[in-house]
């Protein structure tokens, strides 16, 4: 059996298509089960923030890996690693398809395959490279790392400020090395037999779906979340979460260009998958998208 993955930018409509798909799985007899890989969504407490599926979107398709993990905890990739492939091992073993749903291209890989992943760095390294952040700003950072390791500065979006910071920190610990070969990150191995699918939109219908989901996340009550949560002591890595330094600063439009700024983002991370089936998804019925994807194989 083979997993089915989606990945593709904030306000594609993944989850509504995984929806979709797992209905007509159902109806071809089989039982399926999401799998979130996504770095925030993982947080109990902002689930209307980082657009976890809806309690009726969850009573069509059970999702796991999402709400579990304490607002006021920090939570890495080599974590959420090991959660993922246990999950994933347990659903196949029982006969049960996973449909492993992601906007966080390093979790997603995390998800599907083995990645050599180191553990987080020492408090003092993060927090001095998140000052000089919010001092200088992603950019000058990104210039300073060329500076230091050009190769690794032009894997990186200037304006990706986590994969900045992380790179520095990692410099910092003497652990960021030059690859010797292709980046794990990008092969071709995978755990498991895997139907990879990338959902992609026109970027005019794109942006103008993550302005909506930014209205929609507001009038439900994120401004509200996000609040309840920083009196909570959301930890630095639930903090990221997209929006949560906006609405706290009631800066709507900024987390609308922030948020298409990550969309761009992730894009870019989607073209770099090896043996990704784009999707064009533009005005599309979710149903008619899943059935293509079911048609190719999976």
């Amino acid at each position: 059996m083979r997993i089915i993955a989606l990945f593709g930018p904030t306000g594609v409509g993944k989850t509504a298509v995984a929806v979709a798909l797992a209905g007509q799985l159902r109806e071809r007899g089989e039982d399926p089960v999401a799998v979130s890989a996504d770095a925030l969504q993982v947080y109990e407490g902002l689930e209307t923030l980082t657009g976890v599926a809806s309690p009726a979107e969850r009573s069509l398709l059970e999702h796991r890996l999402v709400s579990f993990v304490p607002v006021d905890a920090r939570f890495s990739v080599g974590e959420y690693s090991q959660l993922a492939h246990a999950e994933i091992d347990a659903l196949l073993a029982q006969g049960r398809r996973p449909i492993v749903v992601g906007g966080t291209g390093l979790y997603l890989r995390a998800a599907l395959c083995e990645l050599d992943l180191r553990p987080p760095p020492p408090e003092g390294v993060r927090a001095r490279w998140l000052g000089a952040l919010e001092r200088e700003g992603a950019p000058a950072l990104h210039a300073l790392l060329a500076e230091r390791a050009g190769w690794a500065a032009a894997e990186i979006d200037p304006n990706d400020r986590r994969r900045v910071v992380r790179a520095l920190e990692l410099l910092d610990l003497g652990e960021l090395e030059a690859p010797e070969g292709p980046s794990q990150l990008w092969s071709g191995e995978l755990r498991h037999p895997t139907l990879l699918a990338g959902l992609t939109m026109e970027r005019e219908a794109l942006y103008a779906a993550i302005d909506a989901r930014v209205e929609a996340m507001i009038a439900a009550g994120a401004v509200e979340e996000v609040r309840r949560a920083h009196a909570a002591g959301a930890s630095l890595t639930a903090r990221k979460a997209l929006g949560f330094e906006e609405l706290l600063a009631d800066e709507r439009e900024r987390m609308k260009q922030r948020t298409r700024n990550y969309a761009k983002r992730q894009l870019t991370w989607m073209r770099k998958l090896a043996g990704v089936r784009v999707i064009e998804v533009t005005g599309r019925d979710p149903a008619l998208v899943a059935r293509e994807i079911l048609d190719s194989g999976a």
